[in-house]
C-alpha cells in the first residue's frame, strides 16, 4: 500500500474516532434513534415504552397507553414487523443542548409470513429529550 493511501486512511479513521466518539450526545441520540428502530422491529414493546419519555406525546393528542395499546395491536397483526428507515437525520438542537430531532422517511411494513401483508410510508418527526444521561422519546408527529 502506497504512504500516501496508509496517511489518508489514518487520517479518515481518527477523523471518524474523534467526530462520532461514543460518549458524543449526537452518537448516543443516534444509536437511540437505531435502538428504537430494533426494538420496533423486533417487537420489544417493554424496551420501546423504557425508550419513551415519561410525557411522551404523538401527534400531541395520544400518550404511553396509546403507544403501548397500538403496539400489541401491530403486534397481534402481523408476526413479523419492518421498520425501514429509507432516511433519516438526527442533530442535537444548538440552543436547547438537552433536545434532539430527527427528521425521518420509514416505510412500516407487517406481514404473516414472507411477504408483507400491508405496508404504509411516513415522514416522521422526532423529538428526544436527554434524561439522566439517556435519550428518551417525547415527541413524534408524521404525515
Amino acid at each position: 500500500m502506497p504512504l500516501r493511501h496508509l496517511v489518508l486512511f489514518c487520517l479518515l479513521a481518527f477523523n471518524g474516532v474523534a467526530g462520532c466518539s461514543k460518549d458524543s450526545p449526537q452518537a448516543a441520540l443516534e444509536k437511540a434513534v437505531s435502538l428504537l428502530q430494533e426494538n420496533l422491529q423486533e417487537k420489544r414493546s417493554s424496551a420501546v415504552l423504557e425508550q419513551l419519555h415519561p410525557q411522551f406525546m404523538a401527534e400531541q393528542q395520544y400518550d404511553r397507553n396509546w403507544a403501548k395499546r397500538t403496539m400489541a395491536l401491530l403486534y397481534l397483526r402481523h408476526k413479523q414487523v419492518q421498520v425501514l428507515a429509507l432516511g433519516k437525520r438526527s442533530q442535537i438542537d444548538p440552543v436547547y443542548r438537552d433536545k434532539g430531532h430527527t427528521r425521518a422517511e420509514v416505510m412500516l411494513a407487517g406481514a404473516q409470513g414472507l411477504l408483507p401483508d400491508s405496508a404504509r410510508q411516513f415522514s416522521v418527526d422526532l423529538e428526544w429529550w436527554l434524561e439522566d444521561g439517556e435519550w428518551r422519546l417525547a415527541r413524534i408527529d408524521w404525515e
